[in-house]
C-alpha cells in the first residue's frame, strides 16, 4: 500500500511538471503585446534609445570624469565612511535640500572600457539636528540610518555584480546609479534611487524613500489616508482606467489588465507599491519595468487625481 501511495504521488508531481511546462509558453506569449514584429521591434528600439537618451542626459556632467577613467583603465573606488562636515559640506548635492535633511555623495564609483561602464553615484541622508530636537530629532536619526543602510546594500551588491561581470567576461555591461530628490518641503523629504543596468537591453529599478519630517518617521503609503480608508480600491480602480485610457490612446502603449491568465493581470495595489507625493501634491503610484506591463513598457508611473482621494487623505 506504501508504495502504490509513493508511486501516485511521483505520477502527480510529473503531471504538475508538464502542466507548468505546457502553461510557460502560453504565459511568455502573453508576456509580449499584441502587436505586429514590425511594429513591436520598431517600438523596442525606440524605447532602448529613449532610455540611453535619458541616461546620457543623467550622467552628462560625469562623462569627462568616465573618459579620464577609460584612459586609465583602472577602478575608482571612493568610500568615505567617516566623512568630517567639511567633507560632507563639499559634497552635498544641493547646499540645503529642506529644514532637515541633506544629501551627500557617500561613494562614488567610475569605470569605463570598450565593454563595460559603471557610473554609481551612491547618496546618504544627513539629518540637521540643528533644526529639531525631542523626539522628533531621535527618530529622524534612526530613519536616515535606516534608509542609507537600505541603499548600501542595494548598490553594494550592483558594484559586486558588475565586477563578477567582467572578470567572467561576459560581455557589454552598463551600471548607472543616481538618486533625485522629489519633494523638500517643511513637512516632507522624498528621495529617489534610480539603477540603471544596461546588457542587450536595459533595465531601470526604482526605490523610492520618504521622510514624514514633523515626526520624523519614514512614511508609508497607508500614512497619507486616514485609518480604515479603502484607499488600495480607489487606487487600484483609477490605476486600471488608466490603463485602459492609454491603451486606447496609443497602440504602441500595452499593459497585463483582463488578460485570460490571471497570474499576469494587475488586480491591485498592495501597502508595499511604491510611491511619492508630487508638487501637486498628488499622490503617484510607481512600477517598475515588467511590474504591471511587459519590459519594454519601461518604468511606469500613474498620478492618481485628487478628488479620487480627497475624502480620504489626511
Amino acid at each position: 500500500m506504501g508504495i502504490d501511495v509513493m508511486k501516485n504521488i511521483v505520477n502527480l508531481e510529473n503531471c504538475k511538471e508538464q502542466s507548468a511546462e505546457m502553461l510557460q509558453p502560453l504565459k511568455n506569449g502573453y508576456m509580449e503585446p499584441h502587436m505586429s514584429e514590425e511594429q513591436l521591434n520598431r517600438l523596442k528600439l525606440r524605447m532602448e534609445e529613449a532610455k540611453r537618451d535619458n541616461r546620457r542626459e543623467k550622467g552628462r556632467h560625469g562623462s569627462a570624469r568616465l573618459a579620464a577613467t577609460a584612459a586609465a583603465l583602472v577602478l575608482a573606488f571612493v568610500a568615505l565612511p567617516n566623512m568630517s562636515p567639511a567633507i560632507a559640506h563639499a559634497m552635498e548635492q544641493i547646499p540645503v535640500l529642506g529644514q532637515l535633511v541633506k544629501v551627500v555623495i557617500f561613494r562614488d564609483y567610475v569605470y569605463e572600457d570598450e565593454q563595460h561602464k559603471a557610473d554609481v553615484k551612491v547618496p546618504e541622508l544627513m539629518a540637521d539636528d540643528k533644526l529639531q530636537s525631542g523626539q522628533g530629532k531621535e527618530e529622524l536619526g534612526k530613519t536616515t540610518e535606516e534608509i542609507n543602510r537600505e541603499i548600501q546594500e542595494i548598490t553594494s551588491k550592483l558594484v559586486d555584480e558588475f565586477k563578477t561581470h567582467m572578470q567572467d567576461e561576459l560581455g557589454y555591461k552598463e551600471l548607472i546609479v543616481e538618486s533625485q530628490v522629489l519633494a523638500s518641503t517643511p513637512e516632507l523629504f522624498t528621495l529617489r534611487l534610480v539603477c540603471y543596468e544596461g546588457e542587450a537591453s536595459g533595465y531601470e529599478r526604482n526605490y523610492y524613500y520618504t521622510i514624514n519630517l514633523m515626526s520624523g518617521e519614514r512614511l508609508h503609503l497607508k500614512d497619507i489616508f486616514v485609518e480604515g480608508a479603502d484607499y488600495i480600491t480607489l487606487i487600484s480602480q483609477n490605476i486600471k482606467e488608466q490603463m485602459q485610457s492609454r491603451m486606447e490612446a496609443d497602440e504602441d502603449a500595452f499593459y497585463w489588465l483582463d488578460s485570460d491568465i490571471e497570474d499576469l493581470n494587475f488586480n491591485a495595489i498592495t501597502d508595499e507599491t511604491s510611491f511619492y507625493i508630487n508638487e501637486n501634491n498628488n499622490v503617484v503610484i510607481c512600477f517598475n519595468e515588467g511590474d504591471v506591463a511587459p519590459m519594454y513598457m519601461g518604468v511606469v508611473e500613474f498620478e492618481i487625481p485628487a478628488e479620487i482621494l480627497q475624502d480620504i487623505r489626511k
